[in-house]
C-alpha cells in the first residue's frame, strides 16, 4: 500500500512538472500511449485475453474525433467523447464476437476484425486514405482555454490521462476486478462458482476498448492528425510490447513501458527502421532477465505485488 502511494505521488508530480523539462508534445504522446497500454493491460493482464485488434479502437476513435472537430465544428472535449463512444460500440461488437473463442483463436478473431476497420479507413472518403486526416484544429476547452498553447493542451491531456487511469485503477480494485482475476487464473472454476464469465469478459473488453478510444481520440487532437498507422496491426503490437516490458498485470507497469518504448523511438529515430531492431532486442532481454517486466520485478524485490 505504501509503495502504491509513493508511485501515485511520483506519477502526479512527474506529470505536473514534465512539460518544463521535456518537449510538451513528446510528453503528451507518452501520456496517450500510456493510457492505451493501461487499457490494454486491463484486458490482457487482468482478464487474460490477448487482443491483436486494439488499434481499431485507437485509430477509429482518432478518425471520428478528427472528423467531428474539423468538419462538424464540434468542440474538442465533445469530439473526444464521440471518438470514445465509437470505440465503446466497436468494443461491444468485437467483444460479442471474439469472446466465443479462447486463446489464439480469440486473438486471431480480434485481428481479423481490426483488419476490416483498417480496410474501411483506407477506402472511406472522409479518412483521406493514405494521406490521413490532417489539419484537425485543437480549438478551445470550454470556450475559454486556447488548446493551441502547448502548456494548456498538455495539462488537458494530463487530466484526461488521470481520469482514464483512475477508472482503470478503480476497476481493478473493485469486486468486478477480482472476478476478472479469477477468470484469468481459472476460468472453469469461476464458471463453477456461478459467475457469468462471458458477460464479465465482454464488460472488460468494452471498458478496455472505450479507454483505448479515449487515448486515440486525445492523440488525434494533440497531433492534429489521424492516419492509417493508428489503425494498423503494428500499433496493436507496440502496445503489447509496452505492456509486457513494463509489467503485465501491474498497475503502473504499462505506464513505464510506454515511457520506455516511446522514448526509445524518439531518441533513436535517426537510425530509421533499425529502431525496431533495438526495441526488439531490449524486449528479448527483458523477457529473459525481467520476466515480470520492469515494475513486476521491482514489486517482487520490494514484496509489493499490487503495483
Amino acid at each position: 500500500m505504501r509503495i502504491n502511494r509513493i508511485l501515485w505521488a511520483i506519477l502526479i508530480v512527474a506529470g505536473l512538472i514534465a512539460p518544463y523539462f521535456a518537449y510538451p508534445v513528446f510528453v503528451m504522446k507518452v501520456l496517450c500511449f500510456a493510457l492505451f497500454a493501461c487499457a490494454f493491460n486491463l484486458l490482457l493482464g487482468y482478464t487474460g485475453l490477448l487482443s491483436f485488434g486494439h488499434a481499431a479502437f485507437f485509430g477509429g476513435a482518432a478518425y471520428i474525433t478528427g472528423h467531428a472537430i474539423k468538419v462538424w465544428g464540434v468542440a474538442p472535449i465533445p469530439g473526444i467523447l464521440l471518438g470514445t463512444l465509437l470505440a465503446l460500440v466497436l468494443g461491444y461488437i468485437f467483444g460479442a464476437l471474439a469472446i466465443r473463442r479462447q486463446g489464439i483463436y480469440f486473438a486471431m478473431v480480434t485481428l481479423a476484425l481490426a483488419q476490416i476497420i483498417y480496410f474501411l479507413a483506407l477506402q472511406v472518403p472522409f479518412t483521406h486514405g493514405e494521406d490521413g486526416l490532417q489539419g484537425i484544429p485543437r480549438g478551445h476547452l470550454l470556450g475559454l482555454i486556447d488548446l493551441s498553447q502547448p502548456l494548456q493542451m498538455y495539462y488537458t491531456v494530463f487530466g484526461i490521462f488521470l481520469i482514464g487511469f483512475v477508472i482503470i485503477h478503480r476497476t481493478i480494485h473493485s469486486p468486478f476486478g477480482k472476478v476478472l482475476l479469477a477468470i484469468r487464473e481459472n476460468e472453469p472454476r469461476a464458471l463453477s462458482l456461478g459467475y457469468n464469465v462471458a458477460r464479465c469478459k465482454l464488460q472488460a473488453f468494452v471498458i478496455s476498448a472505450a479507454l483505448t478510444g479515449l487515448a486515440g481520440a486525445t492523440k488525434a487532437v494533440v497531433f492534429q492528425f489521424a492516419s492509417l498507422t493508428d489503425v494498423h496491426w503494428q500499433t496493436s503490437g507496440e502496445v503489447i510490447l509496452m505492456t509486457l516490458l513494463g509489467g503485465l498485470g501491474t498497475i503502473f507497469g504499462p505506464v513505464v513501458g510506454a515511457v520506455t518504448v516511446v522514448t526509445l523511438q524518439n531518441q533513436l529515430s535517426s537510425i530509421g527502421s533499425w529502431v525496431e531492431v533495438v526495441t526488439g532486442g531490449i524486449f528479448i532481454v527483458c523477457v529473459l532477465v525481467f520476466r515480470r517486466g520492469i515494475i513486476g520485478e521491482l514489486g517482487k524485490a520490494l514484496r509489493a505485488p499490487n503495483v
